[in-house]
């Protein structure tokens, strides 16, 4: 499996699971093209990935995405990869207490920069013949979750999108999946656990057996098992998988929510 002579854009790719797929690209020969708006993050991202195209970019902003485009086109005659990786988590609440902000930021941030990233890449992948694009949902967007209306629903309209587009854009080669991870251990997991438990009366550590033991396979997922998946989605080992929503998560489809001990 390699990525040879591919160019790859990644969203929010400076850290969590986008810094670890960008690695990963380019550990397999990719030319890995990066926008995220964590100033810091970008800064070290510069220095471990000098070879890498690093711009600051707000995919909820259609400008900053042409922007974007603007500077990627100025590197690189063509494009074979678009990982749709930026989110934010939204709000941990109850569904009425979920305020209009909170909704409308979520919805622009994992929705909306998906789509602005999409439009702007599908003339390059039509000069080039085609291509590839990963779009990264959630298991909260196959499994409903609990006070996380916001994050849920977004992530289901991401697997939306992807189907549309697997079929759309199947006619001039460009092959459209999602991955769905499972529970990420990284910080952006820990902390939406660790809310989860503060709105139940407990710490992490009290609250993780809970969840833990409703995930058939009883465990979280590391980050580089969902860049593997994109690596392995993004070569040329899979020609003709299309359409698909691609869980990594342990099978986390077993999730209900935890009953807590009485």
């Amino acid at each position: 499996m390699n990525l040879n002579g591919k160019a790859a854009i990644i969203t929010a790719g400076a850290s969590g699971i986008g810094r670890v797929i960008a690695e990963r690209y380019a550990e397999l020969g990719a030319s890995v093209c990066l926008c995220d708006v964590d100033e810091r993050a970008m800064d070290d991202v510069r220095k471990a990935l000098p070879d890498a195209l690093v711009v600051k970019a707000d995919v909820s902003s259609s400008k900053e995405i042409a922007a974007f485009y603007d500077a990627f086109r100025a590197k690189h005659a063509r494009l074979d990869i678009l990982v749709n990786n930026a989110g934010i988590s939204g709000p941990t609440k109850p569904v009425e207490e979920v305020t209009d902000e909170e909704w409308d930021q979520t919805m622009a941030v994992n929705v909306t920069g998906q789509f602005y990233m999409v439009r702007q890449a599908v003339p390059l992948f039509k000069q080039a013949g085609g291509g590839c694009i990963i779009n990264i949902s959630s298991v909260a967007g196959r499994v409903g979750m609990p006070l996380r209306a916001p994050y849920s629903t977004s992530k289901y309209a991401v697997r939306g999108l992807t189907d549309v587009l697997a079929v759309e854009l199947g006619e001039i080669n460009v092959r459209v999946n999602a991955i769905l991870p499972g529970l990420v251990d990284g910080p952006r997991g820990h902390r939406v656990m660790r809310e989860q438990a503060e709105k139940r009366g407990m710490t992490l550590e009290e609250f993780m057996p809970y969840v833990l033991h409703n995930i058939s396979m009883h465990t979280a997922i590391g980050m580089k098992e969902i860049a593997d998946m994109a690596a392995f989605l993004a070569s040329d080992l899979a020609p003709h998988i299309s359409g698909q929503s691609i869980s990594v998560d342990g099978n986390f489809e077993t999730y209900r929510g935890p009953k807590m001990a009485s």
